[in-house]
């Protein structure tokens, strides 16, 4: 079985201890597919914590596909793709154009999104958009690739 883990990058909802929509989206969609979703949670925006985190899960081989939503963007505290490219061993860049490309059907803002996509070890790593809708939408345009990697990886 794959496993995943899920983790929302905002300092906000960090600190009200709140769920995140987007995480519970991309959960049910993740295990309609077959995958085991180990955590779901949120992380304060602190580029360092969010990097030893995708590191450790990696490291560990607990996962094979973590996924972040949020802190893509170009403002203070938006640290996901910094925190994924400290973390991946090899970055995958084709990931995060496509998805640009996909978003930009809907809305020219998405040009600004700074998503990055990597492997650590044998684990897939994806920064996805904070918007429960936009994260759900583009791991559906990318979910079979998604598993195609996961699978590929564990071989």
């Amino acid at each position: 079985m794959m496993r995943a883990a899920i983790f929302t990058i905002d300092s906000g909802i960090y600190k009200a201890k709140a769920e995140s929509a987007a995480a519970s989206a991309l959960k049910r969609m993740l295990e309609q597919v077959g995958f085991e979703v180990k955590a779901a949670s949120v992380l304060p925006q602190e580029r360092e914590v969010v990097a030893t985190v995708l590191r450790q899960l990696s490291d560990s081989g607990a996962v094979d596909l973590i996924l972040t939503t949020g802190a893509v963007g170009y403002q203070d505290g938006d640290c996901a793709p910094e925190a994924l490219s400290d973390a991946a061993e090899m970055l995958i860049p084709g990931i995060p154009e496509a998805l640009r490309a996909y978003n930009l059907r809907y809305t020219k803002a998405s040009m600004m999104d700074r998503m990055m996509a990597g492997i650590r070890k044998k684990t897939l790593l994806m920064n996805l958009p904070e918007s429960a809708k936009t994260a759900k939408e583009d791991m559906e345009y990318i979910l079979m690739e998604t598993v195609q990697v996961v699978e590929n990886l564990s071989l």
